[in-house]
């Protein structure tokens, strides 16, 4: 497994880095089987350093978890329980929805973009067009899965919605959270 070990503005030493790797060895390989690599970035906000880590697995899903501790290694080993947990968790439904894949899930590019908020007030001028400000353009990939599969991806990674290509129908799909607790399929 590939990791990569960060800190925004703070050195990680090599004895956080070796800690970080034989945790996540042992969480993942007791739960999840094939994972690819590993993101964990560390930073500090104020007196609390904070933990994200995110694990692609080789079936194309994401697992990602966050902490915050008065400790480094502490906030890590937070993290990685909530990723244990997570893992564990889902451990059957990985097992169960990937039993008869045997490729990993198929991904398609896609254009992803950022645009600036609608800030004017009624005092101000408006514009002179209405198309929206692209703030930012990136390269996105939507994988290619069952509805199952894209609800349980959309809770591992935390993500409120989670666009995807449906493999039954071959279009385009779209899961998201209702403020009701539930979740929604919009399937055009």
């Amino acid at each position: 497994m590939r990791y990569q070990i960060s800190g925004k503005q703070i050195d990680i030493g090599t004895a956080l880095q070796t800690h970080v790797q034989t945790e996540l060895d042992g969480i993942v390989q007791k739960y999840a089987g094939r994972p690819t690599d590993a993101n964990v970035v560390f930073s500090k906000s104020a007196h609390e350093y904070n933990c994200e880590v995110t694990v692609h697995l080789s079936t194309g899903l994401n697992a990602s978890a966050k902490a915050k501790e008065t400790e480094i290694y502490a906030a890590f080993d937070s993290c990685s329980a909530k990723m244990e947990k997570q893992l564990r968790r889902y451990k059957r439904r990985l097992k169960d929805h990937h039993k008869d894949r045997s490729q990993p899930v198929e991904l398609f590019g896609a254009s992803s973009y950022i645009l600036a908020s609608d800030t004017a007030s009624s005092d101000e001028v408006e514009p002179e067009t209405l198309q929206p400000i692209i703030v930012a353009e990136m390269e996105t990939n939507i994988p290619s899965l069952s509805v199952g599969e894209a609800v349980m991806q959309m809770e591992l990674a935390g993500a409120p919605v989670l666009v995807f290509r449906n493999e039954g129908k071959d279009g385009v799909n779209v899961v998201y959270r209702r403020e009701d607790g539930n979740i929604g399929w919009i399937d055009p």
